[in-house]
């Protein structure tokens, strides 16, 4: 029996890293196909067009990093640890591939939903999809916060929501400037806007 193809698999992984060192505007299907050491009629056995490849990563990727999140929120884990635990890991996967890449990357979903928003409805929807799920496992630790009576009382859905636009401002300043330094306001920053103090 001859070996399965893993050209699917390498072009998910490929457009992944292509769009989040560089941009989904500058990355072409043949640039696409180069760095997976596809060949382009391949490409198109598996995808209709770049747009549905970077669907098919988006969901590759969210459904991997949501194991990682399902075990960061775990209700075993203290309300707060969670979400602080949830930014630690963040900062390290900044620093390595900022040894890496040379450059701090930020955010790949709010870099891409910022680039695509006005020009591709299909992915920005997807986008906002994802978005929106991340921010409920924000929602149930600030819920069980409030519950303990450990956080500052308020709609925790938008609660949820502000914590979450803040670190992902930081996000978006520390990919700006090249430089991780504001990622290391993102604890005190949570703690007080959920009004804890250490």
């Amino acid at each position: 029996m001859g070996r399965v193809s893993d050209a699917k698999e390498r072009l998910i992984e490929s457009v992944l890293e292509l769009i989040w060192t560089g941009s989904y505007g500058s990355t072409s299907v043949e640039h696409i196909c180069e760095r997976a050491g596809v060949k382009k009629g391949s490409f198109y056995h598996f995808f209709e067009s770049k747009t549905c490849l970077a669907l098919a990563a988006i969901d590759h990727s969210w459904n991997e990093y949501r194991k990682e999140l399902d075990r960061m929120f775990s209700p075993t884990v203290p309300p707060m640890e969670r979400i602080l635990d949830c930014f630690r890991n963040s900062r390290r996967e900044q620093e390595d591939l900022l040894k890496r890449h040379g450059r701090v990357l930020g955010c790949p979903i709010h870099s891409l939903g910022a680039e695509v928003s006005t020009v591709d409805l299909k992915l920005r929807d997807r986008l906002q999809e994802v978005l929106a799920q991340f921010i409920r496992y924000f929602e149930s630790a600030i819920r069980d916060g409030q519950a303990q009576g450990i956080m500052v009382a308020g709609d925790p859905d938008l609660l949820a929501r502000i914590v979450f636009a803040f670190s992902e401002g930081q996000l978006l300043h520390a990919r700006m400037q090249n430089d991780l330094g504001p990622l290391d306001d993102l604890e005190s920053g949570t703690l007080h806007i959920l009004g804890l103090v250490r």
